[in-house]
């Protein structure tokens, strides 16, 4: 992904996900990356942030979103993705 905003490298948490932006009247497929950090001095927040490929966009400007988490928020989060990771794979007979 040329023209990046985030940083992305060896420590970047998921990276070349399929990713999608919809709007009111479009809706745009492109390689997206995820990545979760913290501050590395006196943390007090989780960052997740979220960036689409710029260059597979046609109706939205080089951006990339950032949601503050706070440890409890974080955990609601990641409870929320084990249920649902759970439900697919019993739906595809996974265990």
């Amino acid at each position: 992904m040329p023209d990046r905003i985030m940083k992305v490298n060896a420590y970047t948490t998921l990276d070349l996900l399929d990713g999608e932006a919809e709007g009111h009247d479009f809706t745009e497929e492109a390689f997206a990356v995820v990545n979760v950090t913290s501050p590395r001095r006196d943390p007090d927040h989780i960052s997740l942030q979220l960036e689409l490929d710029n260059t597979q966009l046609e109706h939205l400007k080089p951006h990339a979103e950032t949601v503050r988490l706070s440890p409890e928020e974080a955990r609601d989060l990641a409870a929320d993705l084990e249920k649902h990771a759970s439900k697919v794979e019993a739906a595809a007979g996974e265990d």
